[in-house]
């Protein structure tokens, strides 16, 4: 992979405190990349190093291979978007969007045809003499987004900038935003669902540091540590001892059960290990309904919550209670009673290791 941006052993302290603790991180052109975590894990502090509000005191910021360290942001081309909008309340969208410019002192011509490229990308066609208290949430943050793009940057970082939308409009808008995202290289930082709607590209931090790098696949479904399968997502854990069967197969023996694990791993019998089952990765069944051994839990459901789309169940089973989300909506209504789960073998992932020491 050819880095567009790079990190190189960063290291960013407050004090005593260490934000960074030597981060290395390697973002390709043209990719949508998301930095996932709890606050103060370091997400925005590291943004802050590429844009050039705050210097490493150990380390690299390298664009396009040119080290960065030391350059003010109006040198980087490295625009920040935060969630406050930011808008000159007194200029127009056309003067909000084409401040750059002006500074720059473009003449009026470029400046009337990139606003005019810039407000057909975000679709605020007619908009551009209305001022912002005249203009949605949303489209204040799409003048957000345009005002940082006018000048041709390829680089757009995004500190939690859809936070202030509500829940239908930020789906809307982080649509926009992945339609355009080919155009240029995205450093974004928010929530779970627009991590793994939008990006190419998640980094999942914790305490100043990368706990793993993956697609939102790799991410959601083959997550490298126990942290990073509760961050992202509902999981539940199980844990066990790991057996190799007759024919190599792999099973978990988990208080007594041998469930089957159709994942390849390097595991040997006898290891401590933490299965990662998604709500998703569980189906329901009837007591009467025949299922492969090893494949199946029975238990009893204690409460479910209708979410349209889906039922999400609780289910006890022994000493432990189980998330199902089921997408099978019977237009009966819910399930109620004694059931068995039967667990997808291709979606269970193992970790090493037990309870919170478990790692990939």
């Amino acid at each position: 992979m050819d880095a567009y941006i790079e990190f190189r052993n960063v290291v960013k302290k407050f004090d005593d405190f260490v934000a960074l603790d030597h981060v290395s991180l390697q973002i390709p052109k043209g990719a949508f990349v998301t930095l996932l975590g709890p606050s103060g894990c370091g997400k925005t502090t590291l943004m802050r190093q590429l844009a050039g509000f705050s210097e490493p005191e150990e380390g690299d910021v390298l664009v396009d291979g040119k080290r960065m360290n030391g350059l003010p942001p109006f040198k980087r081309n490295t625009p920040l978007v935060f969630q406050e909008y930011a808008l000159f309340p007194h200029m127009t969208v056309y003067e909000n969007i084409s401040y750059g410019l002006k500074l720059k002192k473009a003449p009026k011509e470029e400046k009337d045809r990139k606003v005019a490229e810039m407000l057909e990308m975000f679709n605020l066609q007619g908009l551009d003499g209305r001022f912002p208290k005249q203009l949605s949430g949303g489209q204040q943050q799409r003048v957000a987004f345009a005002r940082a793009l006018v000048m041709g940057q390829e680089i757009l970082l995004l500190d939690e900038p859809l936070s202030n939308l509500d829940a239908k409009l930020r789906v809307e808008v982080r649509t926009e935003l992945r339609q355009i995202q080919q155009k240029f290289t995205r450093y974004v930082t928010h929530d779970q669902d627009e991590a793994l709607s939008m990006s190419d590209i998640i980094a999942v931090m914790r305490r100043g540091r990368i706990e793993q790098i993956g697609s939102p696949w790799e991410i959601y479904f083959r997550p490298a540590t126990r942290f990073v399968a509760d961050f992202v997502g509902t999981v539940n854990f199980l844990e066990g001892t790991a057996h190799r069967e007759a024919d190599g197969s792999l099973s978990v023996d988990h208080r007594g059960m041998r469930l089957r694990v159709d994942e390849d791993t390097d595991l040997q019998g006898g290891e401590p290990v933490t299965l990662v089952v998604r709500p998703e990765g569980i189906s329901l069944m009837g007591l009467e309904e025949t299922v492969p051994e090893g494949t199946a839990l029975r238990g009893t459901i204690e409460n479910y919550s209708f979410l349209g789309r889906m039922i999400r169940y609780w289910v006890r089973v022994g000493e432990e209670v189980f998330v199902i989300d089921d997408a099978n909506v019977d237009l009966t209504g819910a399930r109620t009673g004694d059931v068995q789960l039967r667990l997808d073998t291709r979606k269970l992932h193992v970790l090493k290791g037990g309870g919170a020491d478990a790692a990939g």
